[in-house]
């Protein structure tokens, strides 16, 4: 552009001295028209310039704009699959928990069949008791609780005060008992002998112990001779420890004052029932 603007002057001065005022004045503004023309290009060139560089800046952060979107797009990818597999694992834990649920219900109710069934048998045996031994003598007690079977013999028609001996009396009442006894041969007969809270010492009894266990042992001495098996007895002595009533009047320690017989299932045979019971069930069920 330099050299243009040199030439331009130089054949300015050139022509200057070779032609007239006129022409010169007409070269002179061709001239001005060349140099407005020269930097009016240069203007849109600078503008083009500019408009590049920001075409270009512009399509850079476009760039970047369309890195960003692909991250984002693979994560919510990826967080959708993780999500996927989260319920997918949260179905399988709550239809884990609804069939260990069902197994549980299952257990139970199978429970429940076998204490009816060993209630029922209970209940056979009441009756079968009450029907032995009668419930007409007021000193002769029969009740059920908790699947247990009680019979509550009072003191004074087992022994006489202060004796461990039984009384002929109550031999026929214990040989009822024995006979229904020895039709359940799994079950256990459990004898507790109870005492008042007066202290009682009496030659080798040291105390209210002494003479529970003693009575108790009696008594089961006497089922044994009437042929129960003695792997069903149990002999236990409470002593004033399990009363019925206050010790406070003479009719509450005569209450107190008693023998009773406990007829239970064995445990170990009970529990057998029951796996037994659960296993019928469970191959009825398939």
């Amino acid at each position: 552009m330099k050299r243009i603007l040199l030439f331009s002057m130089s054949a300015m001065l050139l022509l200057g001295s070779c032609v007239s005022k006129k022409e010169f004045t007409a070269l002179e503004a061709k001239q001005k028209e060349t140099q407005d023309l020269l930097n009016s290009a240069t203007v849109k060139l600078n503008s083009c310039l500019s408009d590049a560089a920001a075409a270009t800046a512009r399509a850079e952060a476009l760039k970047e704009q369309l890195a960003d979107m692909r991250k984002s797009n693979d994560n919510l990818i990826q967080s959708n699959k993780d999500l996927t597999m989260l319920t997918s694992k949260g179905a399988s834990n709550v239809e884990k928990t609804l069939e260990s649920m069902k197994e549980k219900d299952l257990k139970i109710s199978r429970l429940s069949d076998a204490i009816n069934k060993k209630d029922s048998v209970m209940l056979a045996l009441v009756t079968s008791l009450k029907k032995e031994v009668g419930i007409s003598d007021p000193d002769i007690e029969i009740n059920v609780e908790k699947g247990v079977v009680f019979i509550s013999i009072a003191d004074k028609l087992l022994f006489k005060t202060g004796s461990y001996t039984v009384t002929p009396k109550a031999k026929e009442v214990l040989a009822k008992v024995a006979k229904v006894v020895n039709s359940k041969p799994n079950f256990d007969a459990m004898v507790e002998a109870h005492t008042d809270n007066v202290p009682y010492k009496k030659g080798v009894l040291l105390d209210n112990w002494d003479l529970s266990v003693k009575r108790a042992t009696s008594v089961v001495r006497v089922l044994r001779d009437l042929d129960v098996d003695p792997k069903q007895l149990i002999a236990a002595g409470r002593a004033e420890f399990s009363p019925m009533a206050e010790n406070d009047t003479a009719a509450n320690r005569a209450k107190n004052r008693r023998t009773r017989i406990v007829v239970m299932p064995k445990i170990d045979e009970f529990y057998d029932m029951i796996e037994k019971e659960m296993k019928n069930l469970e191959a009825g069920g398939n």
